[in-house]
């Protein structure tokens, strides 16, 4: 049973943390965008962390690729928008390898022990990497924000993969590994004649393989940023915990598109098993709204009707024909995810915008929807 009391607008209002999640392609970096407009237009202070916007989009809320802190919506967008005070909308594209970096320099006990972790080879690659840094450093840079209490609310846009969720299991998969036996050996052991024996002879392993210097690097990497590890663990393991209570709200956004749909499926099915607090399906780029369409008929032209006209007019009515079959389509597709949200959830259409969604007005339009959902 649907909860009929769930609306979009009352989540802009009184959560903390709203996840935007879905398939690459439906519109959902747009919609935490559109979702952070529309709170910061009801008086929040709001963030909207995002990972990769189109370049239009990023150029709307004035986003540059390396930011090194949240940059504040321009004046001139500001206004147009309708943003008053106390309301503010601040936007970061979300740099990996910069959030590492922060989180190092504020962990090390002096500017020498971070110099030694960023000249590490071993630190360099791992930190640039796309893959998995992401997701655990948009958790580490989420739970930096949300400490601060800067902002009433955090709309975390999340990477466009089926492994969007994996930042969230994060936690227990880095201390598994921190606490493992193959990582524990290759630490520095004590002054023990067979400790240092053992040490010795993995390094020698090492060494064979990736060479001498290679392998001292990958032993001082281990070493320098295991306490690091630690203490970011925690970090994203407190976050965790954050991110099933009352105070957060996930959102699937999708497409009419079936593969949107079933990758939107499996996000619902991942925040159960997870324990999280989904709230919404978002139907991006729907027909749903079309209802009030009327049929085409020689009546509309009134008596005297050409046969070139009525052949035009037969056309234009095959073509309408098609859109209302598309309108019901995604009308019975709302109602599905309706009832598939189950009890407190629910799910919202936003119109198909053949313009995009790359200016200012066009994502007030699209928060406006939103807000009275």
């Amino acid at each position: 049973m649907t909860n009929e009391t769930i609306r979009i607008g009352d989540l802009l209002l009184t959560r903390r943390v709203i996840v935007c999640c879905g398939a690459g392609g439906v519109g959902k970096t747009t919609t935490a965008a559109a979702l952070s407009l529309a709170a910061a237009r009801a008086g929040r202070r709001v963030l909207v962390l995002t990972i990769d916007p189109s370049r239009r989009l990023a150029e709307t809320l004035g986003v540059t690729r390396n930011p090194p802190r949240p940059v504040p919506l321009p004046a001139d967008r500001r206004i147009a928008a309708g943003i008053e005070a106390p309301g503010s909308l601040d936007a970061w594209m979300l740099d990996p390898k910069r959030v590492a970096d922060e989180s190092v320099l504020r962990l090390v006990k002096s500017p020498e022990d971070a110099e030694r972790v960023f000249s590490n080879r071993i630190y360099q690659q791992v930190s640039s990497m796309v893959a998995g840094m992401h997701e655990y450093t948009a958790m580490q840079a989420l739970h930096q924000l949300v400490s601060e209490g800067r902002y009433d609310l955090v709309v975390l846009d999340t990477p466009p993969s089926r492994h969007a969720l994996d930042f969230l299991e994060a936690p227990g998969r880095l201390a598994r590994f921190i606490e493992g036996r193959a990582f524990q050996a290759f630490l520095p052991k004590g002054d023990g004649l067979i400790a240092r024996a053992a040490s010795a002879l993995l390094h020698k392993i090492l060494s064979a393989v990736f060479g001498h210097d290679t392998a001292t690097e990958f032993v001082s990497f281990l070493s320098l940023f295991s306490g690091i590890f630690a203490a970011l663990n925690a970090d994203v393991g407190q976050m965790r915990a954050t991110l099933g209570g009352p105070d957060v709200a996930f959102l699937l956004v999708a497409s009419p598109a079936p593969a949107t749909l079933i990758e939107a499926q499996f996000f619902q099915d991942k925040t159960r098993e997870l324990a999280l607090p989904f709230r919404a399906f978002v139907l991006n780029r729907s027909r749903a709204f079309d209802t009030q369409r009327v049929d085409l008929d020689g009546s509309m032209l009134g008596g005297d009707v050409t046969p070139e006209l009525r052949s035009g007019l037969d056309k234009l009515a095959a073509l309408a024909r098609e859109e209302k079959l598309a309108i019901a389509r995604d009308s019975a597709l709302l109602e599905e995810l309706r009832w598939r949200a189950g009890e407190g959830a629910t799910a919202i259409a936003v119109p198909e915008l053949p313009q995009g969604a790359d200016d200012i007005g066009t994502l007030v339009t699209v928060a406006d929807v939103l807000a009275r959902s």
